[in-house]
């Protein structure tokens, strides 16, 4: 594990986003609720922080991941310049096809989602549920990502990626743009308790788009807490990226066979990537027992807590600040970020147990 700061970092406050569109779309639809802000206190004093929160995205629309925020308000804006009959497609490691599978069929669209053939049998049967068509592929996140675009181009389907690469820019930042509704909600959330913006911010990173999203909402701020990438040693992609001369894209060092597997991203998205060099400030990874750890203490919490259910990616968070916390090798991060009993910090749990049987096994297993 390791933690690099980041000195391209861009201080400052950036213009804020017109987000009235996004949240009237979100707030259109009929599954839309915002979802839950937990408190830990109990874990904040057992980690000697001040105040813990939660976003828990597993409840968002249904879908047990919060990518449907993106996939909506990007198909959304694609349907008003072609409303025309079409195919969408899309590669994914479970949640973001899901996703866009689930916004399509609500417009009545074809839906071909890409996934890596060593999925979890789980996560491939939610893409089917949603009516859509399964093209597995051998190989990585990524080696999907080239299927897609490859195979959408010969047949003229709408790709409707998260992930930015060479004439591909515009969607992926659409889809981030739909993102940023959870942290405004959050926002929101804590306001209605009295509280400011958190000290610091967790975030999964993958391919950088929910990192661009928390970047456009905490950087348009007067309050901007500091924003901590995290990901996993298999699959460091960011970390690379940050650590290289001139801080360019730069792919992952490891197998990208994490746990995590949403987070199983070998290459940055080259539309998130500016925004994410420019305003996050620490870079961090962390190995699957850690995230492993993380989703026991959300799913059996002592001292009063809500129980969380967190699936692998979903608890990388928790998963970073325990390593944060506890780590030799991470004692100048966490001294950069001055975590202790004056902090307030924001995690976000992407994702419920979207692989049931792997969620069981990890949770049942003794911390």
């Amino acid at each position: 594990m390791a933690a690099r700061v980041n000195p391209f970092f861009e201080p400052g406050i950036l213009p804020r986003a017109q987000r009235a569109e996004v949240r009237a779309l979100h707030r259109s639809l009929p599954e839309y609720a915002p979802t839950p802000l937990h408190a830990l206190p109990a874990l904040a004093r057992s980690l000697g922080l001040g105040e813990l929160f939660v976003k828990d995205e597993s409840w968002r629309f249904g879908l047990n991941a919060f990518k449907g925020l993106g996939a909506v308000w990007a198909l959304h804006r694609i349907r008003s310049r072609r409303a025309v009959p079409m195919t969408v497609a899309a590669a994914t490691e479970g949640n973001h096809g899901r996703a866009v599978a689930w916004a399509a069929r609500r417009l009545g669209l074809s839906a071909v989602i890409f996934i890596p053939a060593h999925a979890a049998p789980a996560r491939v049967e939610h893409l089917r549920k949603q009516g859509a068509r399964v093209e597995l592929v051998s190989g990585s996140y990524d080696a999907a990502v080239r299927r897609c675009a490859e195979v959408s181009a010969r047949e003229g389907w709408q790709v409707v990626s998260d992930t930015g690469y060479e004439d591909y820019l515009e969607i992926p930042g659409w889809i981030a743009a739909g993102y940023a509704t959870l942290f405004e909600e959050a926002g929101e959330q804590l306001g209605a308790a009295g509280l400011d913006a958190p000290d610091v911010v967790l975030i999964q990173a993958g391919v950088g788009a929910l990192l661009h999203a928390a970047v456009a909402h905490y950087r348009a701020g007067a309050i901007q807490p500091i924003l901590v990438a995290v990901e996993p040693v298999a699959a460091d992609a960011l970390f690379a990226s940050i650590g290289s001369p001139g801080g360019v894209p730069t792919p992952a060092s490891g197998a990208q066979d994490s746990i995590m597997a949403g987070l199983n991203c070998g290459e940055v998205s080259r539309s998130a990537w500016p925004v994410v060099r420019r305003g996050v400030e620490l870079f961090l990874t962390v190995e699957d027992r850690c995230t492993e750890a993380a989703m026991r203490r959300l799913a059996r919490p002592e001292g009063g807590d809500p129980p969380i259910t967190a699936g692998e990616t979903g608890a990388a968070g928790l998963g970073g600040l325990l390593a944060l916390l506890d780590s030799a090798e991470l004692a100048e991060a966490r001294a950069f970020l001055q975590l202790g009993p004056a902090t307030r910090v924001l995690l976000i749990n992407t994702e419920g147990a979207t692989d049931p049987v792997a969620y069981a096994r990890i949770t049942a297993a003794r911390r």
